[in-house]
């Protein structure tokens, strides 16, 4: 354990954030599993529907420093790709 006063502080602030983005990340996995049962169960309507919400999703996580810019990019792109090809 830290004796510094500062090092203290910053433990505690690191749990925190810890849990925050440990949130933040679970709710774009709870969301990508949702759009890719959707692909899975070749529901088009329903996937397209969901598509925007699911990226809006991501891209919050990357406003608040959860992911990074690639990260984000790759993940779209796969959404987009998954649908793309039930499309076809």
């Amino acid at each position: 354990m830290a004796n510094i006063k500062s090092q203290k502080k910053r433990v505690l602030i690191t749990a925190e954030e810890k849990k925050r983005n440990s949130a933040i990340r679970s709710r774009v996995r709870n969301a990508v599993k949702k759009y890719m049962a959707l692909i899975e169960a070749k529901d088009i309507a329903g996937a397209e529907a969901l598509l925007p919400e699911t990226v809006s999703i991501i891209t919050k996580a990357r406003s608040k420093g959860v992911y990074k810019d690639n990260t984000v990019s790759r993940k779209v792109a796969s959404l987009y790709k998954a649908l793309n090809t039930i499309k076809e």
